[in-house]
């Protein structure tokens, strides 16, 4: 089929919510002529749901996005409320920052920089059809029967794909916030030959804020001590004036509100057909299932300094409106509270990830990528990690480069993406430290020593925060090396100097590196003993050198295993193999491979219901194969 073009660029982008924004603003910065289109301008890099980033495992995820070039860290650095550690008393593989936002000025930024970006045209279109010829993509169909060409098309659709909103006995079209569904790119999105899901999300009520109590519930302050998620922030900008949140509790007034209209409850009375995330479940759901809990936390969010509107965080519901209001007045503090929206669930199409290559690119069709809750995942972070990486996945294709592919030992990123792509997903994905094998290298605090170089590497990372970059790493480096070389000895005056801080003596000679492995010994005490680095080092080297230090047994550990997985990584699985030709593998991994097509040993290790002894049959089978070849 010919088709007349009005428009030509090199990659469209679907969608403008947080993968979308990343997605076009990484291929434009790329070299790559693009077009970002929405629904909905006013929805750019929205918070339809909680106003905040980061978190447990997804704070790494907003490091991991700016360590590539990425523009989430910076935008919430600029527009944050609130900036909290995590963990704290935890070790460091589970520390995580997250921030309060400013919903209202996150989006306002996130829409300034995307309309300064070169390269980068933003429009309000709604894409109804992707064009394809011979299983590749040539361009887009809008609603209003424009056609755009292009190289590259990434839906980046969130909640809008056939989007249905659920409010009691209440249903009706609708993407997020009542903006518009898209539904021809869903029958589109079918009809070119990929598995769609169906899956459900909710959000809270919102009360207003002169409306609370606060003197029933318990403040929840930020951190005094300076952090960012961006690693080009400077503490020096660090905020001060921040807005506390708070904290109260549902109880057994709340739990039989909720019993007594569990049978209007949408969840339960038929209406909901999507599957909801297990780890961000539904407060009906949560009575429910823990029953024997007297008791669930509620955190009062500030949505900004300029709104009075405060997010219940803990209550997402879809009870009908008037049992919402009587269980928001059944809690301390909100007695009084003005209920100033209702919550709701949100049932929406998915594209079922096991459908994607780990670049994020269908298989079924080339050059169509997509990225976000498109692909079944839940959270702002997981969104824009898959959307930097698609934008970039989709830029190299066009540009004839090396594809990139992160893996699970150089990101949670990577574990996202091989986690969707290989086991695909029944339910809404979230990120957890949990599900990283290596999570001790893949720390808050050492993002931009695993990811500068690739950022820059693909065209993301520019030569002057490069050079930054590689500052700090030789600051880090020689510092190392310092205290690796210099030695503390059990004299009669060291030993005094060690009793005097509190620590045991020595007994024999050490490096400054092994001292500081006591778990009680600091950088700065080991200074104290062998003098200050010769270029004044900032608290995040400190820190990053204090937990490479200490933990470097177990870090050697994981690098050992990694390097393990990366030798079966290294063994590709041809296209073209045929499945059925293999004898001895077990009927449930014949049908795995034949659903997933591994492109690598390591990828089919991975995949639920796999065996070790199916992979040693593989293995035995593509050497005999690479062999047959040779002869």
């Amino acid at each position: 089929m010919i088709h007349e073009f009005t428009e030509n660029y090199d990659i469209i982008v679907i969608g403008a919510g947080h993968a979308g924004v990343e997605a076009s603003l990484a291929t434009a910065r790329m070299g790559c002529k693009t077009l970002l289109a929405t629904i909905n301008l006013e929805m750019l890099a929205f918070m339809p749901c909680n106003p905040s980033i980061g978190g447990s495992a997804k704070g790494i995820v907003v490091r991991e996005i700016d360590a590539l070039g990425g523009e989430m860290g910076k935008n919430i650095d600029k527009s944050y409320i609130q900036m909290k550690m995590l963990n704290t008393g935890k070790g460091p593989a589970v520390r995580a920052l997250r921030a309060q936002a400013d919903k209202a000025l996150y989006a306002r930024n996130m829409k300034h920089t995307v309309e300064q970006q070169e390269n980068l045209t933003l429009r309000q279109s709604m894409i109804e059809e992707i064009l394809a010829e011979d299983g590749k993509v040539v361009g887009v169909r809008t609603a209003t029967n424009q056609k755009f060409s292009a190289k590259a098309v990434i839906v980046t659709t969130g909640t809008a794909l056939r989007g249905e909103i659920i409010l009691g006995e209440l249903k009706y079209s609708s993407g997020p916030n009542n903006s518009l569904a898209s539904i021809g790119l869903a029958d589109n999105l079918k009809a070119l030959g990929l598995e769609i899901g169906r899956f459900k999300t909710g959000t809270p009520p919102r009360v207003k804020a002169n409306s609370i109590n606060y003197d029933e519930t318990e403040i929840q302050p930020g951190d005094k001590k300076p952090n960012h998620f961006s690693f080009m922030s400077k503490d020096e900008d660090y905020l001060q004036d921040q807005i506390p949140c708070w904290l109260t509790y549902t109880n057994q007034t709340s739990h039989d509100i909720i019993n007594k209209n569990l049978y209007r409850a949408p969840m339960f009375s038929g209406i909901v057909q999507g599957v909801g995330p297990r780890y961000c479940p539904s407060i009906e759901d949560k009575i429910v299932r823990f029953a024997d809990k007297n008791r669930h936390q509620l955190f009062l969010e500030p949505e900004g300094r300029e709104t009075e509107e405060v997010y219940i965080q803990g209550l997402s519901t879809s009870l009908p409106e008037d049992v919402q209001k009587d269980l928001v007045h059944s809690i301390k503090g909100l007695e009084q509270a003005e209920m100033m929206r209702t919550g709701y669930a949100i049932e929406y199409d998915i594209v079922l990830p096991h459908q994607l290559r780990a670049t994020l690119e269908t298989k079924k069709i080339s050059g169509l990528f997509t990225a976000g809750q498109t692909n079944g995942t839940s959270g702002y972070e997981e969104a824009a990690g898959q959307g930097i990486v698609a934008g970039i996945n989709a830029a190299l294709k066009i540009q004839g480069k090396p594809e990139l592919i992160l893996k699970r030992s150089d990101a949670y990123i990577g574990v996202m993406i091989d986690d969707l792509v290989t086991k695909g997903t029944l339910e809404p994905y979230r990120l957890l430290t949990s599900r990283a094998e290596y999570r001790l290298i893949l720390r808050h605090d050492n993002a931009d020593m695993r990811l500068t170089e690739i950022g820059h590497q693909v065209g993301l990372v520019d030569e002057k925060r490069y050079r930054q970059f590689e500052i700090k790493k030789a600051q880090f480096d020689n510092e190392l090396k310092r205290l690796d070389s210099l030695k503390l000895k059990p004299v009669p005056e060291t030993n005094q100097m060690v009793e005097e801080l509190g620590f045991k003596p020595l007994t024999d000679a050490v490096t400054a590196k092994e001292f500081m492995r006591r778990p009680e010994v600091t950088y700065a005490d080991a200074v104290r003993f062998i003098g200050p680095a010769a270029e004044d080092l900032d608290a995040k080297i400190i820190e990053l050198l204090e937990t490479e230090i200490k933990y470097e047994g177990y870090i050697k550990k994981a690098l050992d295993q990694v390097a393990k997985m990366k030798r079966m990584e290294e063994k590709r699985i041809p296209k073209n193999i045929d499945w059925d030709a293999i004898d001895s593998i077990a009927t449930e991994a014949r049908q795995k491979f034949k659903k997933i097509n591994p492109e690598t040993i390591g990828q089919a290790s991975r995949i639920s219901g796999v065996n070790p002894a199916d992979i040693s049959i593989l293995m035995v089978y593509l050497e005999g194969r690479r062999h047959s070849a040779k002869n």
